[in-house]
């Protein structure tokens, strides 16, 4: 079973929604995020960036730094910038993006079922990210991003009510300007509890992205009770999207080269041909299937299919493409050993487009692009059926979700 709760949201008021709701702070390039800091005194960036304009700041991610993103909220609820409802409620969301619509439901989720293993993880966490983002929550005691989770419900009760409800006007409804429309309504008290028992039929859920907010949020109940000042009942849960994997959008993540290492590409495409089967392509085009990948070098395109001899598709994590990748191409030629800290290794999701892949080899930036086809839900949900993780940088999964929407507050 799958439990989730109601919560009480502190969120912006309907008529500066747009207004306070952005992207996460790390998303935006420097001159981008200084100019909506510059431009609009309701962001929510001005939350995560309280001490912007000050030429004498704190570290960052210092618990010094976290005191003062904690008053800045204070500041913005004081205000009336943000509210809180007075009841519990669900949340019903929904992002609709290039004829795509992602839709969900905002709730608690049990961290004990994340520590049972019924809310099911497919990558490691780094332990530095963890302290750090639990000594956040620790201090500033809210939080503005949901984790993404993703269940099966073939019953169809879940989507059944949540179609009712969007029948409703909603308490949000605004575009922003990448073009994406946002929308949320609140469910009343028996419209939630009719959610959350149909919840309990769904025998486990699959993290999607947030693996460092969910171990992060138990890190944070640990702490407390390590120290005897857990009493909260929101201390049980964690922010998260639970949303249908037949609504996901899933799509690759493609590696940018920036050097060879001196080896031409002809030498490069030779070697290559130890493990694929080699042909030169026209014009640049994204693989057709799964195990096919193309190349970009120097602007010329081939097209990259795995040879018998490289394949395992017995093995959840031994058969995934960029598994593949990185044991046949990138350690033993370009010596490329983690994915994570390797600086001739960069990342692009499938969503830019080629032309923006060859612009940047045509600039000189990189010497060559792989791309790779997406990863379907069902490998993802058998890596974590069978306790495994992914390669970094396996997939881009959508949607991405706005900071400082429903906030939720940890202290009560």
């Amino acid at each position: 079973m799958t439990k989730i709760r109601a919560f009480r949201a502190i969120r912006p008021t309907r008529d500066k929604v747009h207004l306070v709701a952005t992207r996460p702070y790390y998303t935006y390039k420097k001159n981008v995020l200084k100019a909506k800091l510059e431009d609009n005194p309701f962001t929510f960036l001005h939350i995560i960036n309280p001490e912007f304009g000050q030429v004498k700041q704190t570290e960052p991610n210092s618990s010094e730094r976290f005191e003062l993103v904690s008053e800045a909220y204070e500041r913005f609820i004081d205000d009336g910038i943000l509210i809180q409802d007075i009841a519990e409620h669900l949340y019903v969301y929904r992002q609709t993006k290039k004829n795509r619509e992602y839709l969900g439901v905002v709730c608690g989720a049990s961290i004990d079922e994340y520590e049972e293993g019924k809310i099911k993880k497919h990558e490691d966490t780094l332990t530095s990210r963890e302290k750090i983002f639990t000594n956040y929550l620790d201090i500033v005691g809210k939080n503005a991003e949901p984790v993404l989770l993703s269940y099966s419900d073939d019953s169809g009760r879940i989507e059944q009510l949540i179609q009712e409800k969007i029948k409703e006007r909603p308490e949000y409804e605004y575009m922003t300007t990448d073009r994406i429309k946002h929308e949320l309504w609140l469910m009343n008290s028996e419209e939630s509890l009719m959610i959350i028992d149909s919840f309990e039929q769904i025998p486990e859920v699959y993290i999607c992205d947030g693996h460092h907010r969910c171990a992060s949020s138990k890190g944070l109940r640990d702490l407390r009770k390590s120290r005897n000042e857990s009493g909260f009942k929101n201390e049980e849960s964690f922010l998260a999207f639970l949303m249908d994997e037949n609504r996901l959008h899933i799509v690759e993540y493609n590696r940018l080269i920036r050097s060879l290492k001196g080896i031409s590409e002809e030498d490069f495409v030779n070697k290559l041909s130890d493990s694929y089967e080699i042909e030169p392509l026209p014009k640049g085009r994204k693989p057709t299937e799964t195990h096919e990948m193309t190349l970009c070098i120097h602007g010329h395109w081939y097209s990259m299919k795995c040879k018998e001899s490289i394949l395992n598709d017995n093995h959840p994590v031994q058969k995934l493409d960029s598994k593949i990748l990185t044991k046949t191409v990138l350690r033993p030629i370009l010596n490329i050993g983690d994915l994570k800290t390797d600086e001739n290794i960069d990342f692009i999701d499938g969503d830019q487009s080629l032309k923006k892949i060859e612009n940047k080899i045509r600039k000189g930036k990189y010497e060559a692009a792989i791309c790779l086809y997406p990863v379907a839900i069902e490998d993802i949900k058998l890596v974590a059926d069978k306790h495994m993780t992914m390669p970094p940088k396996s997939t881009w999964i959508e949607p991405k979700l706005r900071s400082g929407l429903t906030i939720y507050n940890i202290n009560e």
